[in-house]
C-alpha cells in the first residue's frame, strides 16, 4: 500500500468505525450517541494493541495476556452488537467493560504505582455515560469510578510495605514511562470524543436553525398569502379560533367597477392574452386599493369589488372610495401600458348596512352581503361607461367635497325608481372643470 492510500484509507476505516450499529430509523442524538460509543470503543482497542506490542518487546516481567482478553471482551461486544442491534445493552455492557477492566488489570498487577496509573482508564466510563446515556445517568457511573479508586487508594495504603517490595521488580523509568502514555492516551480519547460530541450537537444546532429559519420563512409566506385574501383582523381571528367569522357592520362604502364591453374584446384573444390583460388591469386596481387603504374583496370574472370601513384605520372611508374610483377611471383613460386593449369601466358605489364573513372551510373567502352590497352591485351594472354612480347615502356624505352631474332617476329590478349620482371628481380639480 502506498502511503497516499494509507492516507485515504485512514478515514475511510474512521467514517465506518463511527457509522456502524446506525439504523435509518436513528434520530440525529442516538446516531451520535452510536458514534460515540463506536469510536470510543474502537481508539480503547487501538491503544490496548500498542500496549501489547510494548509490553511484548518489553519482555516476560510484563504479560500481555490480560489486556489481550480485554480487547478480546471489547471486541466480542461490539461485534454482538453489529449482529444483534442492541444498543441499550452494547452502550451499558461496553461501558461496564470500561469501569472494571482497568482496575482489574490494576488489582492483577499490583497497585496504582507498580501498574502505571492504569485506572485512568476506567475514566472512559462516566465520561462515556455524559455522551452516550445522559447527564443525570452519568452520575452514578462517575460515583462507581470514584468508590472503585478509593477502594483500590485505600488498599495501596495499608499494604505500602509490600508495594515497595513489589516495586522494585518494575523499573522506575518503566512505571513513569506508562504513566505519561497512559495520561496521554486517556487524555486525547477524552477530547477527541469531547471534541467530536461538541462537533456534531453544533451541526446539529446549526441544522435546527436552518430548520427554523425554513418553517419561519414558510410561516411569513403563508401569511402574505391568507393576507392577499383575507383583512388583517380576520386573518387573525381564523387562525386563532374555530368559530364561525360573521360580522354585522352598520356603515360601510362598497364599489363595484365592471369592464364593459370584456367578453366580446376576449373572444379574439387567447387564454393567455386574456389572463394577462385582466391580471394588469387589477393588479393596478391592487396597488391603487393598497395606495387607499381601502380592503379588496374579491373579483368576479371581470368585475372588481372593494369596501371601505371595514376596519378603523380609516376615517373617511367614502371619500376614499370615491378618489379611488376617480383614480381607477383615468387610469385606464390615460395608461395605454396597463390598458392595452381601450377598455372602460362602470362603476358604482353605495353606503350602508352589511354583513362580511368567512364562508367554508376550504378554499374560503371574506365577503359582504346586504342590501348596500346588491344596489353598489346593480347601480354599477345599470351605469354608463366610464361613469361612476353613487346612491343617496354616498352622495350627501361627499358632496361637500366633490362635483357630481345631476341625478338621474333609474330602474333597479327588485328595488324600482332610485335616485342616482354621478360622480365627477374632486372640487375645483382638473377633472372636474374638464369633464
Amino acid at each position: 500500500m502506498t502511503p497516499s492510500e494509507s492516507r485515504t484509507e485512514a478515514p475511510r476505516f474512521y467514517e465506518r468505525l463511527r457509522n456502524a450499529g446506525i439504523e435509518a430509523g436513528d434520530n440525529e442524538q442516538r446516531r451520535l450517541n452510536k458514534s460515540l460509543l463506536m469510536l470510543a470503543t474502537g481508539l480503547v482497542s487501538v491503544a490496548i494493541m500498542v500496549w501489547v506490542a510494548i509490553y511484548s518487546i518489553l519482555g516476560p516481567q510484563f504479560s500481555a495476556t490480560l489486556p489481550f482478553a480485554f480487547q478480546i471482551l471489547l471486541a466480542g461486544n461490539m461485534v454482538c452488537y453489529i449482529k444483534w442491534k442492541n444498543f441499550d445493552f452494547f452502550r451499558i455492557s461496553q461501558l461496564g467493560l470500561f469501569l472494571f477492566l482497568p482496575f482489574v488489570a490494576q488489582w492483577s498487577g499490583g497497585n496504582i504505582i507498580s501498574t502505571s496509573g492504569v485506572l485512568l482508564w476506567a475514566l472512559l466510563a462516566p465520561v462515556g455515560a455524559i455522551l452516550c446515556i445522559g447527564v443525570s445517568e452519568s452520575v452514578g457511573w462517575f460515583i462507581a469510578w470514584v468508590v472503585l479508586t478509593a477502594l483500590s487508594g485505600a488498599a495501596d495504603f495499608y499494604l505500602a510495605d509490600s508495594i515497595i517490595a513489589q516495586k522494585a521488580s518494575v523499573p522506575v523509568r518503566t512505571t513513569i514511562t506508562f504513566f505519561a502514555l497512559n495520561f496521554i492516551s486517556v487524555s486525547t480519547i477524552i477530547y477527541m470524543l469531547l471534541r467530536m460530541s461538541i462537533a456534531e450537537k453544533l451541526k446539529m444546532q446549526e441544522s435546527l436553525e436552518e430548520a427554523h429559519r425554513q418553517v419561519k420563512f414558510e410561516q411569513e409566506r403563508s401569511e402574505k398569502l391568507l393576507l392577499n385574501i383575507l383583512p388583517g383582523p380576520v386573518a387573525e381571528r381564523l387562525k386563532n379560533s374555530n368559530k364561525t367569522i360573521a360580522d354585522g357592520f352598520a356603515d360601510v362604502t362598497v364599489m363595484f367597477a365592471d369592464i364593459v364591453n370584456f367578453t366580446q374584446v376576449a373572444a379574439n384573444m387567447s387564454p393567455s392574452q386574456v389572463f394577462s390583460m385582466l391580471n394588469r388591469i387589477f393588479s393596478a386596481f391592487d396597488e391603487l386599493a393598497e395606495e387607499y387603504g381601502l380592503e379588496k374583496i374579491k373579483t368576479i370574472g371581470d368585475a372588481y369589488m372593494v369596501a371601505g370601513g371595514l376596519n378603523e384605520d380609516l376615517v373617511d372611508y367614502s371619500a376614499a372610495i370615491a378618489d379611488m374610483a376617480v383614480s381607477m377611471r383615468d387610469l385606464l383613460r390615460r395608461d395605454f401600458a396597463v390598458n392595452a386593449a381601450h377598455l372602460e369601466v362602470r362603476i358604482g358605489i353605495g353606503t350602508g348596512p352589511i354583513v362580511a364573513g368567512v364562508l367554508g372551510k376550504k378554499k374560503f373567502i371574506y365577503d359582504l352581503w346586504g342590501d348596500t352590497v346588491n344596489i353598489a352591485s346593480r347601480i354599477t351594472s345599470e351605469g354608463v361607461p366610464g361613469m361612476i354612480q353613487c346612491d343617496t347615502t354616498t352622495y350627501h356624505r361627499l358632496s361637500a367635497g366633490f362635483d357630481f352631474h345631476e341625478p338621474q332617476t333609474i330602474y333597479l329590478k327588485g328595488k324600482g325608481n332610485m335616485t342616482v349620482y354621478r360622480l365627477i371628481g374632486r372640487k375645483n380639480s382638473s377633472e372636474s372643470e374638464t369633464t
